[in-house]
């Protein structure tokens, strides 16, 4: 049977975009839950570090409608939700998802990537210094949410089916990637990259701290497990 190609423009914009309208606004109303979250945890460690060392950092702020950046001593977490919606590839483990077989539209997410810096590459603006996405946060249709990420990120909330965005489980995953930021230490980079320099840079370095930096820096970054021993 022939179906009017106008006809299926319209079912199609009636069941998919719908469904990606309400992800985006599920994905839109957690961000800024994730503020309230970044914002409350900011707060209360300010406070609890007074008794500690008054001198390390603890901030919050908000760079853009889509942007968070949070500083912990020499640490800066970027919380960046993105604006589109995405699908997970056929090959994801979540398809073995019991919900999913039910209803493959709760497989259409909004994310949220959470990245890794060294405070110091926004504090002097070093552009070419490296940041590590350490974990990215999914939300469906349902609220449901999952993470992917590093360590007790990957494991913290892996249950799509059940899991759902609120504060208590948003500030779970933001503690959970502060500890792993912290314990993520700044390696010595090889010393051959290290090895030769320009007199240019050399020049620059007079007004701008320009050297190339990342925690990871001349280290693969592919599997946790070959430098995890260096953060015991």
């Amino acid at each position: 049977m022939h179906v009017d190609p106008q006809t299926l423009i319209l079912e199609t914009l009636a069941q998919k975009s719908v469904i990606k309208q309400k992800v985006y606004e599920n994905t839109l109303a957690g961000f800024k839950t994730l503020k309230s979250v970044c914002k409350y945890i900011a707060q209360n460690t300010r406070k609890s570090l007074k008794d500690i060392n008054p001198k390390i950092a603890c901030e919050y702020k908000e760079s853009g409608a889509f942007q968070i950046e949070f500083t912990i001593a020499g640490d800066l977490l970027l919380f960046s939700m993105h604006t589109n919606v995405f699908v997970f590839d056929r090959s994801h483990p979540v398809w073995k998802t019991p919900s999913l077989n039910k209803d493959p539209y709760l497989a259409y997410c909004g994310v949220i990537n959470i990245y890794n810096f060294l405070a110091d590459s926004f504090r002097y603006n070093r552009s070419e210094d490296i940041g590590y996405l350490i974990g990215r946060i999914f939300i469906n249709k349902e609220n449901h949410f999952m993470v992917e990420g590093k360590r007790q990120l990957g494991v913290l909330y892996n249950n799509f089916s059940t899991d759902v965005v609120d504060m208590r489980s948003l500030r779970n995953v933001v503690q959970s990637a502060i500890l792993y930021s912290l314990d993520f230490d700044l390696l010595v980079p090889p010393y051959d990259q290290s090895a030769f320099i320009t007199v240019a840079q050399i020049q620059e370095r007079k007004n701008r701290a320009m050297e190339k930096t990342g925690k990871r820096l001349g280290f693969r970054f592919y599997d946790e497990n070959e430098f995890e021993h260096l953060n015991p």
